[in-house]
């Protein structure tokens, strides 16, 4: 016999979001059922590159990011763990002329939300970068970005949910979501929970759950490859993007460099995702070009996980369009790692106060409806 819980909330997937959501509930009072398929945070919160950027994101997620980075100076503070957040800076390399044109349109259009960027030209960069490759011609910098340990920050508002009070049950898959006359009813193979809201964190299972309330939408499959070499002498002092995406990486005081580019192979049905070999020598021969200091470093480690991903490469964010109590929160496209801690927040803020001090009218599950919302040329997926 399945055994059957009565709670406020329930909140379908154990990442980041869900769980520093789980967080913000317990702080306002709600009683709070997370329910994880897998391990909290073993997720694409946990198997992504770790960057805590702001800098390149579409603009529409700009506030969010904005509200979202001085929440990582507390973080430590607030979990009592560290999650290994430093503001290392970010730099966004140009490969050419054209792409430093770019960033140079990017930069004017990111201080009308308040971040200011920085441009160097190749002799500036070069100055304070030693290490770059001959085939860079410029950056922009956004010196309060940064990074942090992917594996240590999902766990740990996992723990602290639990420390509050939260119901964090692991190992449950949900079966069904349904919506009656007083509220949802959510169903694992052990669990029967009926809540009065109910919140879709489930990454690319978060489609899955949509759909069951008639809200179809076109979520895929994103699957990172990633890879990381032996302690090297430590040098990378940014964390490195590319205009245009193919290639990022960062290296930690420990030493590793950790570096990512291109698609592993997933399948989002068995949650089963792994590096592959070709393209993993791609990523390798690209963070070389940019780095060549790295040439002869041993790889210790690949591989890859998977996130769901928007055809326009933002998030849905937001209450349902056809449901009453029920709010989304999925298809962060690669880069939702950042987002992730205010995100919590944003949910928690529509669960109790039925709207949020953030802008969400572009994430609106609504864009949606009745045409698929057409590819942007270019995406960021460096998390």
């Amino acid at each position: 016999m399945s055994e059957r819980l009565q709670v406020d909330v329930t909140i379908i997937g154990g990442g980041i979001a869900g769980c520093a959501a789980a967080v913000a509930l317990r702080h306002a009072g709600l009683t709070v059922v997370v329910l994880e398929k897998d391990l909290c945070g073993a997720g694409a919160s946990g198997v992504n590159f770790g960057g805590v950027r702001q800098q390149g994101r579409d603009l529409a997620e700009l506030p969010l990011a904005r509200r979202a980075r001085p929440l990582w100076d507390e973080l430590d503070e607030k979990l009592g763990e560290d999650v290994e957040f430093e503001a290392t800076g970010h730099l966004k390399l140009a490969r050419s002329d054209a792409d430093m044109a770019q960033l140079e349109r990017y930069a004017e259009d990111a201080a009308a939300h308040g971040l200011r960027l920085q441009l160097l030209g190749a002799g500036t960069l070069r100055s304070a970068a030693p290490w770059i490759g001959p085939g860079v011609v410029g950056a922009s910098l956004c010196a309060e970005d940064g990074q942090a340990n992917p594996r240590r920050v999902g766990p740990a508002f996992a723990r602290l949910a639990r420390r509050l009070g939260a119901d964090v049950r692991e190992h449950e898959t949900v079966l069904s979501a349904a919506h009656g006359g007083s509220g949802f009813e959510t169903r694992t193979d052990r669990l029967d929970v009926h809540s009065r809201l109910l919140v879709n964190c489930a990454g690319v299972g978060a489609g899955r759950i949509a759909a069951g309330f008639g809200e179809d939408v076109p979520l895929r499959p994103l699957v990172p490859n990633m890879i990381v070499t032996e302690p090297l002498p430590f040098f990378i002092d940014r964390s490195i993007g590319v205009c245009g995406g193919g290639v990022y990486l960062r290296q930690i005081a420990r030493g590793n460099a950790i570096l990512g580019g291109g698609a592993g192979w997933g399948d989002a049905e068995c949650n089963r995702s792994r590096p592959q070999t070709t393209t993993t020598l791609d990523a390798m021969a690209g963070a070389i070009a940019l780095v060549p200091a790295l040439a002869g470093s041993l790889v210790i480690r690949t591989w890859a996980g998977i996130d769901g991903a928007m055809p326009d490469h933002i998030p849905v964010l937001g209450f349902s369009a056809t449901t009453p109590n029920l709010v989304h929160a999925f298809g962060f496209s690669g880069h939702g790692f950042q987002l992730g801690p205010v995100v919590g927040e944003i949910i928690a803020e529509l669960v109790t106060e039925g709207r949020s001090s953030s802008p969400l009218a572009p994430f609106a599950i609504e864009r949606f409806a009745g045409a698929t919302t057409p590819e942007k040329a270019t995406v960021d997926i460096d998390p």
